[in-house]
């Protein structure tokens, strides 16, 4: 328990990154396109690294892995991760992988969703 309420503090997700991962691609396919609320965020708000931080993320990729990817600090990647979130009014790690599918930023078994982690 105490690693799992550590892990959510830091930043991760309670179940592996791969797992989130195949779980909302599962749920694009089997569901289509969600009925829009509002116009997606608009992703222009972002800086080219923090779209890029999140595409990792919505791949399922850890911070860990992302800092490993980008040659930068995993506190740079959270630091990434929270402006991103901020700047679209983002509560959680979960919504911001559901923006990243809901504005295209990321497809269901897109470039990258089998491993290929550069791709996307």
């Amino acid at each position: 328990l105490l690693a799992a309420v550590t892990a959510v503090d830091g930043g991760d997700a309670l179940f592996a990154p791969s797992v989130t991962r195949r779980l909302v691609e599962a749920f694009a396919r089997q569901h289509g396109p969600a009925p829009q609320t509002g116009p997606p965020p608009d992703l222009d708000v972002l800086t080219s690294r923090e779209v890029e931080v999140l595409k990792l993320t919505a791949r399922g990729l850890s911070n860990l892995e992302i800092a490993d990817l980008l040659y930068i600090s995993e506190a740079t990647v959270k630091t990434h991760l929270n402006r991103t979130m901020t700047k679209l009014d983002l509560g959680s790690r979960a919504q911001a992988v559901v923006v990243a599918y809901e504005t295209g930023l990321v497809t269901p078994g897109g470039p990258g969703a089998a491993g290929d982690h550069l791709g996307g």
